[in-house]
């Protein structure tokens, strides 16, 4: 596997670096949703991920499946609008494919969002969270097979995965904004299916406040090459089994539309501090 992912991720950066993408500063990987914060975008080079060589072509609701690069907050910004599940793939290598092509690109900052589904009873649907940490219940993990020394340690420390220095400094300069954001545990399950109550239950109980199908995959191999990580969840719904009644897709969707624009705010702070 080694040297054919290594070709494949310098083959992918090679063609990026050909249609202008120049070492990007940040990456924001978009989750489900909120892929309209890439038309914020100035000077951008949209590409379907179709023209990108070895890029696996997600089909979920609310993913673009497009990258856009440009200006955005004074620095050069690349917006991966659309991500890849694992329930997609059942890959890991091809669901990290875009952020190791993002770290081979010289990315220093990693914005990694999502819509996950609310365990803490005591945060709101539609408000944002601030990751500070991670409980990956997926059973898998992209690091597994042979490590990539040029970009990484073969056994990483987890520790300070979501970096506390911009956590408190993204809560404070939103809270001057008048924007109040909750921060906790994300917890990944593989999916597609909703969780039912009583994993809910047991993820309360093992210290998740909110739990969604993606997000921990890329954080794992951003940490892995000594990225900067901010994580920021959209609690779009409550967790099964709170609430007396079925989950819904639809329902992600509805509460990503009426977050759209705190969640610009706060993605905005996290590119700038």
């Amino acid at each position: 596997m080694g040297e054919s992912l290594r070709n494949k991720i310098k083959e992918a950066s090679e063609y990026l670096r050909r249609r202008g993408l120049e070492e990007p500063e940040t990456a924001i990987i978009l989750g489900s949703g909120l892929n309209n914060y890439a038309d914020r975008i100035k000077n951008a080079i949209i590409i379907p991920y179709s023209d990108i060589p070895h890029f696996n072509i997600g089909k979920v609701e609310g993913h673009r499946g497009q990258l856009i690069y440009g200006e955005h907050q004074g620095k050069k910004i690349v917006c991966l609008a659309g991500r890849f599940h694992y329930y997609e793939c059942n890959s890991m290598e091809q669901t990290v494919f875009p952020a190791r092509v993002m770290v081979e690109m010289k990315v220093k900052r990693f914005i990694i969002t999502n819509a996950a589904g609310c365990v803490n009873t005591d945060f709101e649907t539609g408000q944002l969270m601030i990751i500070s940490d991670h409980i990956n219940l997926s059973g898998t993990n992209p690091l597994i097979g042979e490590n990539l020394e040029e970009y990484g340690y073969r056994f990483p420390d987890m520790t300070y995965v979501y970096d506390a220095r911009l956590r408190e400094k993204l809560k404070k300069e939103a809270a001057d904004r008048g924007i109040e954001l909750a921060e906790g545990v994300y917890t990944m399950m593989s999916g597609p299916s909703f969780e039912t109550p009583a994993e809910i239950r047991y993820i309360r109980a093992i210290g998740g406040d909110c739990v969604g199908m993606s997000s921990v995959p890329e954080a794992i191999i951003a940490n892995h090459a000594g990225k900067e990580i901010i994580g920021i969840s959209l609690l779009s719904n409550m967790a099964a089994g709170i609430l007396d009644k079925p989950l819904s897709g639809a329902e992600v969707t509805e509460t990503a539309k009426g977050a759209e624009k705190t969640f610009a705010q706060v993605v905005d702070i996290a590119i700038k501090i």
